[in-house]
């Protein structure tokens, strides 16, 4: 164990804020400690933990990682006060005393090794203690007590020089203060306002941030979504961003602090504090509430991500059926391939189904006779350009038998077919062949398919490539590790990608269970991953729950007991005269065994509860069932769509202001947060969530800029989209009233520049 995970103090401290019992985070803390992942710790340490969730350990392991930093910055600040001769009791008390990062910089500041300031080199030139009988505002008059400091030599040349000095070294003294600091901050916080204007000339070139052109709002409530936006127009050099409180409230806030009387010396203190605020504080308070703000947005934008990738993840898989899998093309073709029931290439070609009626029924033979030949069970088709066209070319063949033909979202779909994975697996493929395949695997299990791709590049993120990357990798890993281990892998099919994500598996010790599998053949137990290289004893007990073996000799190897479990479920078996395949296979033979007789000091109920469950559906796939979907037929491009239909959609996307829904037509249309129900909704995720099968009703198509409004309302079709309910997210300024106006359509009124805003700020 190392120490800085298992700190007492760090345990107390998270347990407080938390309120989770320290003896709970402390064994949080030894298991992470000991290289325990969260979904091990959640689902198989239950009794140390308390039965602590996965999003209560990881509380647990942020918190830890936070504190350590802290911790880590406090010494570096002791050490750093020690070499240079600061450090005294009364100061190691007080940066010890500290309990945030800012309250340890405010600390720091004035003993931080620094450039050559203003107030540095009026010091070299003796002007300190000037300084020092100005601030103390007794009354004394500042030109008599500067003259004495008037020295050529020292290059002050004037009492005005010498002054001018006296206020330098005061202007620094107060932007050190610490609790000039801790009400600047308060102030910027809770009164800054955001503003952004426009970069004169660059109207035309950033007219994709022209909502922002002039835009002001308080920095407490602005939302993730458009602090994001504002702060990406800055970096494009279309906008200029402030956060900035009043003026004079923050001038008059320090003045009651420094500015004790009312006499000349007084005056020049007043001068002070105002230069110290232009020139210093808000600067520096500007800088801390930008880096403030970006981090709560980031918060809130990876949120979204990893709450949508999450559901994508998890989305209805097909299952084990010999699959089609089109790659649409116009002038390219369809790259076609034929998949067994594991996934496995069998067969793939190009047809050309959009060149002429001719070469059309020709094809259509072509894709019945490999249907037949491979016995296909689905087709899959991917939803990019010329989707809507194929999946109409497919559906009007006339097969011998029922085959579903169903539209597969193919994000990413590219950047796997040119990764080292598809190479490895297809080195003499075509990018486009290799693409085919992954639509064809989407549909049959779109997590195993799914890992094998940047989370990134799934398409379901909001700016993610403007929010902290570590912060974004570390939640998109933790919600991959989930739905993996959630799901639970089959040992003899997953790919190495999807191992890698297995609780204790490295991506070494996983190509290194591929290539034993195809060295034996297949697993027939979990023991056998005992002897596969570098997969030790640590290793195999926090995987083995989370891989499953079908048609083991053991039953237990394809569900999710842990095989430390398995003389558990023995003895239960041995005590009511049957075998663990009784136990599963007979509902009646569970009714007599008495769990409360299997607790130990290592077994408690909440495991035995978990066996119970298992037993009962073991190996059972959390996800639910798969249901086919088609979009409406007539509908293929965005010029087919008209106010007022009522239409089938998926939802792709979900954000702060509301969610991304493909009606088929190649652009996928907003339905703003107040057009998801007749009620008020704060969260759009509360309502819908990536991949829901929804029904939309057409509010708005604008051609000009490729943008449809949708709405999800009951009545949207006949009385037409509502106007935004007060406090919702809308393109009005909360501070600033813009010069736009709703425009109106013979369905109703609604703001078209709304959809128009709203859908820029869900720019990735």
């Amino acid at each position: 164990m190392t120490e800085p995970m298992i700190n007492e103090h760090f345990i107390l401290k998270i347990a407080e804020e938390k309120n989770i019992p320290s003896l709970q985070v402390r064994a949080v803390a030894e298991l992470l400690a000991d290289g325990a992942t969260i979904p091990f710790i959640a689902r198989y340490r239950k009794e140390a933990t308390g039965s602590l969730d996965e999003v209560a350990v990881a509380q647990v392991r942020d918190g830890l990682r936070q504190l350590q930093d802290l911790e880590d910055t406090r010494e570096m600040i002791l050490n750093s006060l020690e070499k240079h001769g600061h450090l005294t009791d009364e100061l190691r008390e007080k940066v010890m005393a500290a309990d945030t990062p800012a309250a340890l910089e405010d600390i720091y500041l004035p003993y931080r090794p620094k450039r050559r300031t203003r107030a540095a080199m009026a010091r070299e030139k003796g002007l300190e203690p000037l300084a020092q009988i100005i601030l103390a505002q007794t009354g004394t008059d500042p030109q008599a007590a500067a003259g004495p400091f008037v020295n050529l030599e020292k290059g002050v040349a004037s009492v005005e020089e010498a002054l001018a000095g006296g206020r330098d070294i005061i202007a620094e003294m107060v932007n050190e203060h610490e609790d000039a600091r801790a009400r600047m901050r308060e102030l910027f916080f809770t009164k800054g306002v955001v503003s952004s204007r426009v970069i004169s000339g660059m109207e035309e070139k950033g007219a994709k941030f022209r909502d922002y052109f002039d835009w002001k709002e308080p920095v407490a409530t602005v939302p993730s979504h458009r602090m994001l936006a504002m702060r990406r127009g800055e970096n494009e050099e279309v906008l200029i961003l402030r956060i900035l409180p009043d003026e004079e409230e923050a001038v008059a806030m320090l003045e009651d602090l420094f500015v004790k009387g009312a006499g000349q010396d007084a005056a020049q203190v007043r001068l002070a504090v105002k230069d110290a605020w232009k020139r210093l504080l808000s600067r520096s308070m500007e800088t801390e509430t930008r880096l403030a703000a970006k981090k709560k947005a980031d918060e809130t934008a990876i949120r979204v991500f990893a709450d949508n990738l999450r559901q994508l993840l998890l989305a209805p898989p097909l299952g084990a059926r010999r699959v089609m899998g089109l790659d649409p093309g116009f002038r390219t073709g369809c790259k076609v391939v034929c998949l067994d029931r594991q996934g496995k290439l069998l067969h793939h070609d190009t047809v050309f189904p959009h060149m002429s009626e001719r070469k059309a029924g020709e094809e259509k033979i072509r894709i019945r006779t490999l249907c037949e030949q491979f016995e296909i069970e689905a087709i899959a088709v991917g939803n990019g350009t010329a989707g809507r066209e194929t999946e109409a070319f497919v559906r009007s063949i006339s097969f011998d038998r029922p085959i579903p033909v169903i539209m597969v979202n193919e994000s990413g779909a590219s950047i796997y077919s040119a990764s080292e994975a598809a190479r490895e697996e297809f080195p003499d493929l075509d990018l486009t062949v290799r693409g085919s395949v992954s639509i064809g695997r989407r549909l049959m299990d779109p997590l195993a398919e799914l890992v094998k791709i940047d989370p990134k590049s799934i398409g379901v993120g909001q700016y993610q490539h403007d929010v902290d990357q570590i912060s974004l990798r570390q939640s998109l890993d933790d919600v991959v590790m989930s739905c993996v281990n959630n799901v639970g892998v089959d040992l003899n099919r997953a790919s190495a990608q999807l191992l890698t994500y297995v609780s204790g598996l490295s991506a070494g010790v996983a190509k290194n269970i591929v290539t034993w599998r195809e060295k034996i053949g297949s697993f027939a137990d979990r023991n056998q991953l005992l002897e596969v290289p570098r997969l030790g004893p640590a290793a195999f007990v926090q995987c083995a729950g989370f891989l499953r073996i079908s048609g083991a000799a053991n039953p237990l190897d394809a569900s999710a007991v842990h095989p430390e479990s398995y003389p558990v479920v023995d003895a239960m078996a041995k005590d009511i005269g049957a075998t663990v395949e009784d136990l599963i296979k007979r509902p009646e033979m569970r009714q007599h065994i008495d769990i409360t007789r299997y607790v130990s000091d290592s077994v408690g109920l909440p495991t035995l509860k978990d066996i119970m469950d298992e037993l009962a559906r073991p190996g059972r796939d959390p996800r639910e069932k798969f249901e086919e979907f088609a979009f409406a037929d007539g509908v293929a491009a965005i010029g087919d769509l008209t106010p007022g239909m009522r239409l089938p959609g998926i939802v792709t996307n979900i954000t702060a202001f509301g969610a991304f829904v493909d009606v088929g037509v190649h652009q996928d249309g907003l339905v703003h947060v107040s057009q998801m129900a007749d009620r008020f909704v704060k969260n759009p995720g509360d309502v819908v969530k990536v991949g829901q099968k929804v029904r939309v009703t057409v509010m708005e198509v604008d051609l000009a800029r490729n943008r449809i409004s949708l709405s999800m309302k009951a009545d949207a079709g006949s009385a037409g989209a509502a106007e935004p309910r007060p406090g919702h997210e809308n393109p009005s300024n909360p501070m600033k009233k813009l010069n736009k106006k709703t425009e109106k359509s013979k369905n109703g009124v609604f703001i078209s520049l709304l959809a128009a805003a709203l859908r820029r700020g869900g720019m990735s």
